[in-house]
């Protein structure tokens, strides 16, 4: 299947996925009135996403790593919040484990994109 589109994209989805865990945890009692952590894990969590669509349309395979580095890091970002959200009780064990085991296999997606990029020498979108 060619990828024409940032929709298409393996990482991407799965980012979207981890963005919606983010939003539904955050929306829920004290986490809701948290409003600076929630503002940050919700803002890493749009991060992952838009890097992926930002860098697909980056014009080369160089600035599309720059870019799915970023996500990557945000990814990150996600796995340290949730564990202070753990310590402050605003998440069960359970829905921590969902987000942070999610956020590491968005990581693990990109970190192939990222290799799949650098192996190719042709400069065309993954396909």
């Amino acid at each position: 299947m060619k990828i024409t589109r940032f929709e298409d994209l393996q990482a991407w989805q799965q980012a979207r996925v981890l963005a919606n865990l983010i939003y539904d945890a955050t929306d829920q009692g004290s986490f809701a009135k948290d409003f600076k952590l929630r503002d940050q894990i919700r803002g890493a969590a749009g991060s992952v996403m838009h890097n992926c669509a930002e860098g697909f349309d980056s014009g080369s395979d160089n600035e599309f790593i720059v870019f799915l580095k970023y996500a990557r890091r945000s990814a990150s970002e996600i796995q340290s919040e949730i564990y202070l959200a753990l310590d402050r009780k605003y998440v069960d064990q359970s829905s921590f484990k969902q987000i942070y085991d999610k956020a590491t296999e968005t990581k693990k997606i990109i970190n192939a994109l990222i290799a799949y990029l650098r192996r190719s020498k042709s400069g065309k979108k993954p396909s």
